[in-house]
């Protein structure tokens, strides 16, 4: 029986494992036929959609790994657009809206409010939050 799920990410991509777990389940969860069809990034998960993240070359490029997922197997990556504005994450339409210079939400990633979240539950067999 094949699954749908929905992640909600709190945790951003450097300083926890739990952002990587995430992803990892994921791919896990896709590889064993079930569908991932959304990852909601939340509080400080916001940061895994974040464009100006670096990491160095010999460590594991967790926003890279987030975008190949979607574009791979269409995952809709999904940023809270409140939590993020306050961690400086933003999109090209929040930049226009609020008369800012640039945008710094990654490629792939998109923002919404809770609503979207709440909606994804209603056709999910499961949540999964980390």
């Amino acid at each position: 029986m094949s699954l749908r799920y929905v992640l909600v990410v709190t945790e951003p991509a450097y300083g926890s494992q739990l952002a990587r777990t995430a992803y990892q389940f994921a791919c896990a969860a896709i590889k064993a036929g079930h569908q991932v069809s959304k990852v909601f990034f939340y509080q400080e998960g916001v940061l895994n959609g974040a464009a100006t993240t670096v990491p160095a070359n010999d460590e594991f490029d967790l926003v890279e790994a987030w975008q190949r997922l979607a574009l791979d197997h269409g995952v809709v990556l999904e940023t809270c657009v409140a939590a993020a504005l306050r961690r400086g994450i933003i999109s090209e339409q929040e930049a226009t809206q609020h008369q800012l210079s640039t945008a710094t939400l990654a490629e792939g990633f998109s923002q919404a409010g809770l609503g979207a979240l709440a909606d994804a539950l209603l056709t999910a067999d499961r949540v999964m939050q980390f």
